[in-house]
């Protein structure tokens, strides 16, 4: 069971990697060579075919320096009260004097 949604997006994704390739000005022989897989696979991934694993993809990303917005997926969303907390916390105090 394909979900359209993540089909259209992988489609979209391919073709913005050939954009990204051609604007390289790479053949898709030098951008296999560059990932370490076939002719095929970058023909898949351009294509969109969902078969394509996900290292490759990660891979395809790091060799175009677009890795880093993918890095922030799922990344722990902070609170502005766990914020304020964290800060507070950071804060240290000294203990008062004793007078004598």
């Amino acid at each position: 069971m394909e979900i359209d949604a993540s089909t259209e997006l992988l489609t979209v994704l391919g073709s913005r990697l050939r954009a990204a390739r051609v604007a390289r000005n790479d053949t898709m022989d030098v951008f296999a060579q560059r990932l370490g897989v076939s002719v095929g696979t970058v023909r898949a991934m351009e294509r969109g075919a969902p078969t394509v694993q996900i290292g490759v993809w990660l891979n395809a990303l790091w060799i175009l320096n677009e890795l880093d917005p993918v890095s922030r997926i799922l990344a722990p969303q902070e609170s502005l009260i766990d914020r304020l907390s964290a800060e507070e916390k950071g804060r240290r105090q000294r203990a008062s004097r004793r007078r004598r």
